[in-house]
């Protein structure tokens, strides 16, 4: 059966997913690059970008659960591209180079049209401009079983959490304060939607929490 899953998106202490004026020189906002340094040296996150062997422990075991049976990926239009408003060009194809670390269709909300683009191995950006009830409904077909994983930014993982489309998200809370940017959790009441926390674990670097959404909510 699918699940609609966020996992490994890592919050500031003062729960910002990214930091502010986010551009070609910082991909995640200004200072968002430090909410991820637990992740870089572990085993998984090198093997997604084709390195070799990295770290084990508690992160890394969070990181390869969050990748583990994954057919399809959604992605907010700003975690594609630096760019707003009409496509300049059909030139951009992503931050990762020609060999994106997703290795399934990636379905990109975004307002405007631009046509599919095929990658290395395995990654099919797709753009879908009616909304996240049609990139659900199309990711969902894609997976083919599979779970379909939310990627972010923080203002599409809202709107999931509002529509309590996400059946579970691992959040990554890391002890340092950005002060403003991209906030993951502002306008929720998740526990009115419905959502609780399932389990936690703390590493060196971070805490983890799983939050899961309750039967029938």
């Amino acid at each position: 059966m699918t699940r609609i899953r966020v996992a490994g998106f890592a919050i500031s202490l003062d729960g910002f997913g990214a930091g502010p004026n986010q551009s070609l020189e910082h991909p995640l906002g200004v200072g968002g690059l430090a909410l991820h340094e637990w992740a870089f040296g572990t085993r998984t996150f090198q093997k997604m970008h084709g390195h070799g062997d990295g770290s084990t422990g508690i992160d890394d075991d969070f990181l390869a659960r969050g990748v583990e049976n994954v057919g399809a990926w959604i992605l907010g239009r700003n975690m594609f591209a630096p760019s707003r408003g009409a496509w300049p060009d059909d030139q951009w194809k992503g931050w990762w180079g020609p060999n994106p670390p997703y290795h399934t269709p990636v379905f990109v909300l975004t307002n405007h049209p631009r046509a599919s683009i095929e990658m290395e191995g395995g990654t099919t950006f797709h753009f879908v401009t009616e909304g996240i009830h049609a990139a659900l409904e199309r990711a969902v077909a894609a997976a083919n079983g599979k779970d379909v994983r939310i990627g972010g930014g923080a203002a599409t993982i809202r709107q999931f959490l509002q529509a309590r489309l996400i059946d579970e998200m691992h959040v990554a809370i890391v002890p340092i304060l950005l002060g403003r940017g991209e906030s993951l959790f502002a306008g929720l009441d998740l526990a009115e939607l419905g959502y609780r926390v399932t389990d936690r674990r703390t590493s060196e670097q971070v805490l983890h929490v799983i939050i899961g959404r309750a039967t029938g909510g």
